[in-house]
């Protein structure tokens, strides 16, 4: 399944004067040092090589889920495609990938000595000219767009060039790493910036419940960033979108904009509401005792537990 870049240039009109939140600190329900995970734009040289290092190690890996000939970042490709279903267009969309992000990170962690904690791509701050962003550096980032000149589209340079990856989508397919930024003529700036700018966040954030908070959040700047990445052949698009690298800088920074979006109330640290199935919209069924899912990769958790980034648990902030 790709995401649809049709619905982005419809929000480019939007404009709105209000800003963001202006937060530093974190919540602490039993957290007494949280750690803050830092923006790939602050992070220096060292602590950028030390994530990259730890990202491609993943990449040699065998299976976790005992999966033949395929790797443990191919495990979360995986994972992420069978449950795509159950969290995405749902309310479970936040707490799950929250959950799915804290994996990965203890996954570099513990398979790859990864020193570290999850690091953000702040795609609002670069969204004026996002091919310009230090995330996409050859030596100091993810590498940058996949090359067009034999239709393959598959990155080139940096890290992950020719990565060779497992899945697309339901197939076991094996590909390069491809992404084929959007470069839009005309009003809308490259890669879809303008749907991922500060006026869009600002607006998504005008949203002071949970329900309407998350359906904004995940359609508009989410989506559209997976889109100006992807394009129409690359690996952001697709159900197995986290055979990008990159998904896992877009994803934190998701949770870091939800982050922000509790630190405004004592009361949205706990505001859970919305359905479960995505077909069936107007049942606003789920529950902070749902199950969230790893398959595997992980422990299973219940929404409750991922809602305090400042718990015990998670004990982190930005």
């Amino acid at each position: 399944m790709k995401y649809s870049s049709a619905f982005y240039y419809a929000v480019a009109t939007i404009s709105v004067a209000t800003a963001l939140p202006s937060v530093s600190r974190a919540r602490q329900a039993g957290c007494s040092s949280p750690e803050i995970r830092k923006s790939w734009n602050d992070a220096n040289d060292a602590e950028r090589g030390a994530y990259l290092d730890a990202a491609v190690c993943l990449t040699t890996k065998p299976s976790r889920l005992g999966h033949t000939g395929t790797t443990i970042h191919d495990d979360f490709a995986w994972v992420h495609n069978k449950l795509f279903r159950d969290i995405h267009g749902v309310a479970a969309f936040l707490p799950w990938h929250r959950l799915f992000v804290q994996a990965y990170e203890a996954a570099l962690r513990t398979e790859c000595g990864y020193p570290g904690s999850a690091m953000y791509w702040d795609w609002v701050r670069d969204s004026a000219a996002p091919s310009l962003a230090s995330v996409w550096d050859p030596v100091t980032g993810f590498g940058g767009n996949g090359s067009s000149t034999d239709g393959s589209f598959c990155v080139r340079d940096g890290p992950f060039a020719n990565l060779q990856l497992a899945y697309w989508n339901n197939d076991t397919t094996p590909h390069c790493l491809k992404r084929q930024w959007l470069d839009v003529q005309g009003p809308t700036p490259e890669m879809l910036g303008i749907a991922y700018s500060q006026a869009i966040v600002t607006d998504v954030f005008t949203n002071t419940d949970f329900l309407s908070f998350h359906g904004s959040l995940e359609s508009r700047p989410h989506a559209a960033v997976h889109a100006g990445i992807s394009g129409y052949n690359g690996d952001m698009g697709p159900a197995t979108s986290p055979n990008d690298p990159i998904f896992f800088l877009h994803h934190t920074q998701v949770d870091r904009l939800w982050w922000l979006w509790q630190q405004e109330s004592e009361t949205r640290v706990y505001d859970y509401a919305g359905n479960v199935d995505p077909d069936y919209l107007g049942d606003l069924d789920a529950t902070l005792d749902d199950t969230l899912e790893l398959l595997g990769l992980g422990p299973d958790r219940t929404v409750r537990e991922m809602m305090d980034a400042g718990s015990s648990d998670l004990c982190y902030g930005y």
